[in-house]
């Protein structure tokens, strides 16, 4: 049985979903997200650095949202949300799903440090501010690759899971508005059952 160690918001939300989307059994025991919980030597034995999610399957522990999507696709998706590897079409599903983390997320991500380090009165606007025109900057080259097609590569991909994710942080931490593509796609991955399950958990 896979087994999700989860908190509301958090990366596990892409686990989930994925499992959701394969119709996998997965267990999910939701842990304390304080400080002093994320520190701890029985945490760190999961999670060298302290972050949510982790996933285990048997033996195997990993703590790495986006190798859990693939492990978890090339283990037990038959082919499914996934193009076959080594096409032209799977290597434009890997630019998304990184790109979704590595490029889209980390400006969204140090606003939340920022936010969580300082102080109000010790936050700098501008730093902010600049954080939030790079994630505006990733919404529009979603908002470019999504015209005329409803998910990034056409049909439904596990390159959205990853994006989903990415797009309710950017909602939640640097809104915009102008980018109708890019809204629309959104408002399609929330209505999926997949991503309202693995939001609600």
């Amino acid at each position: 049985m896979l087994k999700i160690y989860h908190v509301a918001g958090t990366r596990s939300i892409r686990v989930i979903w994925v499992c959701e989307e394969l119709q996998l059994p997965y267990e999910v025991e939701t842990i304390p997200f304080s400080a002093e919980y994320r520190s701890s030597a029985e945490w760190r034995k999961l999670n060298p650095v302290g972050k949510v999610p982790v996933m285990t399957d048997g033996d195997l522990t990993l703590f790495e949202s986006g190798a859990m999507v693939q492990y978890l696709l090339d283990r037990y998706g038959e082919g499914k949300l996934q193009p076959t590897p080594g096409t032209n079409k799977h290597a434009i599903y890997m630019q998304w799903s990184w790109f979704a983390e590595a490029t889209f997320a980390r400006p969204i991500g140090e606003i939340v440090n920022h936010r969580r380090v300082f102080t109000e009165a010790q936050q700098s606007p501008h730093a902010i501010e600049e954080m939030q025109a790079r994630a505006h900057l990733c919404v529009q080259a979603v908002d470019e690759a999504m015209q005329g097609k409803d998910y990034l590569l056409g049909e439904f991909s596990a390159a959205d899971i990853m994006m989903g994710y990415s797009m309710m942080l950017c909602e939640k931490f640097a809104p915009t508005t102008g980018y109708v593509n890019a809204s629309a796609y959104w408002e399609r991955l929330q209505a999926r059952v997949g991503c309202k399950v693995a939001r609600a958990a």
